[in-house]
């Protein structure tokens, strides 16, 4: 049986830092299990994957670590990242606006 995890972070508001840790803490675990993981980032969540936008985002005040360099870890244990569409068109980006963690856009 594949073992795959699919979270698409779709109403996860990028100005509320606290709501970006879970998911993507859940992602790194499961590919530490070896499962397949994707993240999806779609609506809001989509600014994420904007380069500039999660350097700097921190969970909490004062914490040395960014989202991004969270997102790095997460890619680095093998979780594929993507961009939906329309959150491509909703904040005017390009696929050349994505940090390279963001492997495609779905």
């Amino acid at each position: 049986m594949a073992k795959k995890l699919v979270i698409i972070m779709a109403n996860t508001d990028p100005r509320n830092g606290e709501e970006l840790g879970a998911p993507i803490f859940q992602a790194s675990v499961a590919a530490a299990m070896e499962y397949e993981v994707e993240v999806i980032c779609t609506s809001t969540a989509a600014k994420l994957m904007k380069k500039g936008v999660a350097e700097q985002l921190f969970m909490k005040s004062g914490d040395a670590r960014s989202i991004y360099d969270f997102i790095k870890d997460a890619h680095a244990a093998g979780v594929k990242f993507y961009c939906c569409s329309p959150g491509l068109d909703l904040f005017d980006m390009h696929k050349s606006d994505l940090i390279p963690e963001c492997i495609g856009v779905v």
